[in-house]
């Protein structure tokens, strides 16, 4: 008797798009097999029963940051219960090192585990990047007396963390800044339990132990040992200040088969919010309505030759990038999908397919690529900058403010009815003040892109009111 087929899904603390996850890898007729760290305290008592009802096999650990061993161990479990496990799939950027290691171990091609964990140490990419002329700016550890050096300086920075997500704790260089906003950043980390673990290189046993030791750079000259950024101070994760990177905000939704690189698609971030703590991405429009084809091009051409240049050959990618007049430059490198309504999106515009969609069948058939390319490369940009599809799209994300929720709803009255409309809270949930975002909801409308320029000028200030929240100290 033949083994069933199956796909290994890493969740992390029980969700990370699992329903979208399960759904996608059932379409195929494939068995879903979802190893998950423990859930956070509240959802405990429930996450793990629905993601029995979910999936066909199911293990949740002991722990809130799954591990290699752990992997190891269900991998194992799979195989003598009589699953062919054909490839491991997670969305979460602290679980991308454990798929490569699976995929390692399944003979599935991927990026390998020195590569996810070299994407993930932002201070050296810059560098690398810059040294190879695809980036104007450069990047140092932060330390107490380079903060002071930068603000005597007066020029425009930005600070992140150097190995970190979600924007949490990303936020530009003022004058006000404070070695204690980083203390208070570093002290809301540890105890947030969803993220605590992707922002450091060494998040606990059988974790990853990140990159290595990084060479030094010309920026780092003269500066203190690495640990001074405040790894040692009890931070449990250092910082980075960059020259600030100037542009409109874009990002390309990127598929790489045998080191051949498909843009499937070119998100503008028509709304960015600066925060204290954070950077908001408000509003994503596609295909972007400020470049022209050549800048497109140019852009496409640009991405080719960073994934090149770091030598990744396979995987999705979320490139986070600006244009300016003097051309491209790189904020990151994610080596995943992007979050919030980016997959939806693209499935959208391709009519079909979302990005979750092609990633996976790009694993699946990743032994033999050649249906699977001649598929993508109908769906993708040309190198000239134009795109096949007819659609474009808009989606709109919704940030919470501290407090607890009243009532919370998605408002009828707006001038096009959107495709994918999520609520993520409830009336009775608590927000705290926090320095990474915490999201409420978004909403994805979908258009003929021949109607995009008349469309889109009434949508956006509309959309603003898509959804109606008021909380405990509002009064309707």
């Amino acid at each position: 008797m033949g083994k069933d087929r199956g796909v290994l899904l890493l969740s992390h603390v029980g969700f990370s798009f699992m329903e979208d996850l399960v759904d996608t890898v059932r379409s195929r007729g494939l068995k879903t097999c979802v190893l998950s760290s423990m859930p956070e305290p509240k959802h405990q008592g429930s996450r793990p029963g629905t993601l029995a009802d979910l999936a066909d096999d199911v293990r949740v650990t002991a722990e809130h940051v799954l591990t290699p061993r752990d992997v190891e161990e269900y991998l194992d479990h799979l195989e003598a219960a009589g699953t062919s496990v054909s490839c491991c799939l997670t969305v979460w950027e602290g679980y991308r090192y454990l798929m490569a290691l699976a995929n390692a171990r399944l003979g599935v091609p991927d990026l390998d585990e020195k590569q996810v964990l070299e994407l993930r140490d932002k201070l050296t990419l810059r560098n690398r990047l810059a040294d190879a002329g695809l980036s104007r700016g450069r990047a140092s550890a932060l330390t107490p007396e380079r903060l002071a050096e930068r603000q005597r300086e007066g020029g425009r920075y930005f600070v992140k963390p150097i190995s970190g997500i979600a924007s949490f704790g990303t936020f530009p260089l003022s004058a006000d800044t404070t070695w204690t906003d980083l203390e208070r950043i570093a002290a809301e980390v540890r105890s947030d339990t969803v993220y605590a673990g992707v922002f450091t290189t060494d998040p606990g046993p059988g974790g990853p132990a990140g990159p290595g030791p990084r060479p030094e750079t010309a920026a780092d000259k003269g500066a203190k040992p690495h640990a001074s950024t405040g790894h040692d101070r009890g931070f449990g994760m250092e910082f980075l200040v960059e020259d600030y990177v100037p542009g409109r905000e874009f990002s390309f939704e990127v598929i790489v088969v045998d080191d051949e690189p498909h843009v499937v698609a070119v998100h503008e971030k028509c709304e960015v919010t600066e925060a204290a703590g954070t950077v908001l991405e408000n509003a994503c429009v596609s295909p972007p309505t400020s470049l022209s084809q050549e800048e497109i091009a140019a852009g496409i051409r640009w991405v080719a030759r960073v994934l090149d240049t770091l030598g990744l050959g396979w995987g999705c990618f979320h490139v986070e990038a600006r244009h300016a007049p003097s051309g491209w430059d790189l904020i990151e490198v994610n080596p995943r999908v992007a979050g919030s309504l980016i997959s939806p999106s693209v499935a959208a515009m391709t009519g079909g397919p979302s990005l979750l969609d092609l990633w996976l069948d790009s694993l699946l058939t990743a032994r033999r690529p050649a249906g699977f390319l001649k598929t993508l490369k109908g769906l993708s940009f040309s190198a000239d900058g134009t795109t096949r599809s007819g659609n474009a799209t808009f989606f709109r994300v919704f940030f919470a403010a501290p407090g607890t929720i009243r009532e919370v709803g998605l408002n009828d009255a707006l001038p096009l009815r959107p495709v994918v409309a999520q609520i993520l809270l409830n009336p009775g949930d608590t927000v705290e003040t926090s320095s990474r975002e915490v999201f409420l909801g978004q909403v994805l409308w979908s258009m003929d892109r021949a109607d995009q320029d008349a469309i889109l000028p009434g949508l956006l200030p509309a959309s603003e009111r898509a959804i109606e929240v008021l909380y405990e100290t509002e009064r309707g």
